[in-house]
């Protein structure tokens, strides 16, 4: 989106004025003081430049004894391939305007309607536009201040303005996704050092805990003993019945799992049978419409060819020509087509009835098969009936062995006495007396401790997965990061490596040798823009406020400037008397370089000097400012 014209009112030393620009290269020139450079400082507070190197603030820019000040830009929406810049807008011509006031009130208003900054910020990031960035608009005496940037701030600048930040943004998001999974790992780690001592403590206790529980289990075991062992026998007993009871449940189960198969199968084979039926019928309908069509081919044949006969006899005696039905060709094609479909109707028969035969024999197997599954079905229902009686003599026999062991228990419960199996009472009561006594000492552990126990065995384990999770996020995002940071390094190398054959090409039109690098490829924190350049056959050296004159470094800056132009996204770029300290070979290379590059582009470029002859044979649009009596004047060259 390119400036048609910029218009000001009571903008410092302007009381108004319309600067029309065009496509390609827009000089302005014009003596020392005139106001040429006000008119690039409107420029970039109209695009949203908030701070300027002429004032603090803003309401500093207004004309002095004046209320406010308005700078408007005129931007070409024209279509280009059939579609607008700005397609929100069916215009030609977009009227951004920014009005500064003397009570520090500022605001935008785009076509007329009040527009937020971030409103006009979205518009001008679409295509690239950033006021701020000195890549994109370089103001007066910025040549000297990036070569005193750091190279830091170079790259970055140069990210910005080629639309390669967001790759930045994706490293450092990555890395500071990775940040917080690292101070959450060193959380979680510490938590989890402390659990495990805390959980090692309650681990002591729960185990006397589990001792205390087991001495239990054994007393109460030697209590049964003593009093169940008179019944063992009744349970014997019951046992065997109830494992009888639960074959005889199985044998039940599946017969019924057998019964429940066989009656899917029979269903099945009721479908089936059905479907060969219902394929028998429409097989006798299809050799029915067959036998049809060939009865009406030989009532047609029959009739076709006696005609036939008296046709071909007129023939030979008259001229028949002009009863076409009557002629023998029509009839002999006629006939010969009667024939084909009685021949054809004959094979289909043939075949319908070899369909009609396979199917006849699937049904009598399918019968035979349902036949053998009625009758296993039978012989399952004998078995199944069989099998209930069984277990209903088996639960009865269950009931009479169960009412007698609850006497035996209730005996056994009153005497106190246990028949030993294995060992004597006396030997009983002994074991019991040592488990009452170990019990004694493990008096004082409380019920309370498993609950503890497992409490904290429990938040041990969750911040194990939990620790375990966060260094799995950490893997993940350290593959992240250096995926994306691959990413980086691989669109910036790219990048400087066409910017650096350009800048070479560039600095050897004005005998000098340079070159363009990233430092510090690996981190992203540091990396930064290296630009050498030598003059004079001396080896190149980092491009800084110190090594080159002034000349020299306006020179550098320039060329690096020219080098990245075909890579930058604004449409809109400008500089502020770049050419002060050139000598003026380099100069007039400059200016030819500049206009070449931006000749066939689809960019604008204003660019500010007092020597203006530069570009005298340039293919450029001129605009002179003149300062008469405190107001600036502005006027187009017409070439």
């Amino acid at each position: 989106m390119l400036i048609q014209e910029l218009i000001v009112e009571n903008f410092m030393s302007y009381e108004y004025a319309r600067v029309p620009f065009k496509q390609g290269v827009n000089i302005i020139g014009g003596p020392n003081g005139a106001g040429k450079s006000s008119l690039l400082l409107a420029i970039s507070v109209g695009l949203g430049q908030t701070s300027t190197e002429r004032s603090r603030k803003l309401s500093d820019l207004i004309r002095w004894g004046q209320d406010q000040a308005r700078v408007t830009l005129i931007l070409d929406n024209t279509k280009q391939n059939n579609r607008r810049p700005e397609p929100k807008f069916n215009k030609d011509q977009l009227f951004l305007t920014r009005i500064l006031r003397q009570d520090g009130k500022y605001w935008f208003e785009l076509e007329n309607h009040a527009a937020s900054k971030q409103d006009v910020a979205r518009l001008l990031g679409k295509f690239g536009v950033d006021p701020d960035n000195m890549l994109i608009i370089m103001h007066q005496n910025m040549v000297e201040q990036f070569s005193v940037l750091s190279n830091i701030d170079k790259l970055r600048m140069v990210e910005e303005a080629v639309g390669l930040e967001p790759f930045r943004e994706n490293v450092v998001a990555a890395k500071t996704k990775l940040s917080r999974i690292l101070t959450q790992e060193e959380s979680v780690g510490k938590l989890l050092e402390q659990a495990e001592q805390t959980l090692n403590y309650w681990r002591e206790q729960y185990e006397k805990f589990q001792e205390k529980k087991q001495l239990q289990l054994k007393r109460r075991f030697l209590d049964r003993e003593l009093v169940w062992a008179e019944v063992e026998r009744r349970e014997d007993i019951l046992k065997g019945l109830q494992a009888n009871f639960s074959r005889t449940q199985q044998a039940l189960g599946k017969i019924d799992e057998e019964r429940q198969s066989l009656l899917g199968e029979l269903d099945g084979q009721r479908v089936e049978q059905h479907n060969l039926k219902e394929e028998i019928k429409l097989m006798f309908e299809e050799r029915l419409s067959l036998e049809r069509q060939i009865a009406q081919n030989q009532s047609q044949f029959a009739i076709i060819e006696p005609l036939l006969s008296e046709a071909e006899y007129l023939q030979s005696i008259i001229d028949i020509s002009k009863f076409k039905l009557l002629h023998p060709k029509n009839l002999r094609e006629k006939l010969e087509h009667s024939q084909q479909q009685i021949e054809q109707a004959t094979k289909q028969i043939i075949a319908n009835q070899a369909v009609v035969q396979r199917l006849e024999e699937s049904t009598n197997k399918l019968t035979a098969a349902t036949l053998d599954k009625r009758v296993t079905s039978s012989l399952l229902e004998f078995k199944h009936d069989r099998a209930l009686k069984e277990q209903e003599t088996i639960e009865k026999s269950l009931k009479e062995a169960q009412e007698t062991l609850n006497v035996a228990l209730t005996n056994a419960q009153q005497s106190g006495e246990r028949i030993a199996v294995t060992k004597s009472a006396a030997q009983i009561q002994e074991e019991l007396g040592l488990t009452a006594g170990h019990l004694v000492a493990l008096s004082n552990i409380s019920d309370e401790i498993e609950r503890q126990y497992e409490s904290y065995s429990k938040l041990y384990f969750e911040l194990k997965e939990k620790a375990q999770l966060v260094a799995e996020n950490r893997e993940k995002t350290l593959e992240e990061v250096q995926i994306r940071m691959n990413a980086w390094r691989t669109v910036i190398e790219q990048l400087l490596s066409r910017v650096n054959l350009e800048y070479q090409r560039i600095m050897n039109q004005t005998l000098a040798t340079g070159e363009v690098q990233l430092s510090n490829p690996q981190d992203i924190t540091t990396a930064g823009l290296d630009i050498y350049v030598g003059f004079k056959g001396s080896k190149p050296v980092t491009l800084n406020a110190y090594t080159q004159s002034g000349g020299e470094r306006t020179t550098a800056t320039m060329g690096f400037l020219l080098a990245l132009q075909h890579h930058v996204r604004s449409p809109f770029r400008a500089v502020d008397e770049y050419d002060i300290h050139m000598d003026p070979k380099n100069r007039e290379m400059i200016a030819k370089v500049l206009v070449a590059m931006i000749k066939d582009a689809a960019s604008q470029y204003v660019i500010i000097t007092p020597s203006q002859i530069t570009f005298a044979q340039q293919n450029a649009h001129v605009i002179t400012v003149q300062n008469l009596e405190g107001n600036s004047l502005v006027r187009e060259v017409i070439k």
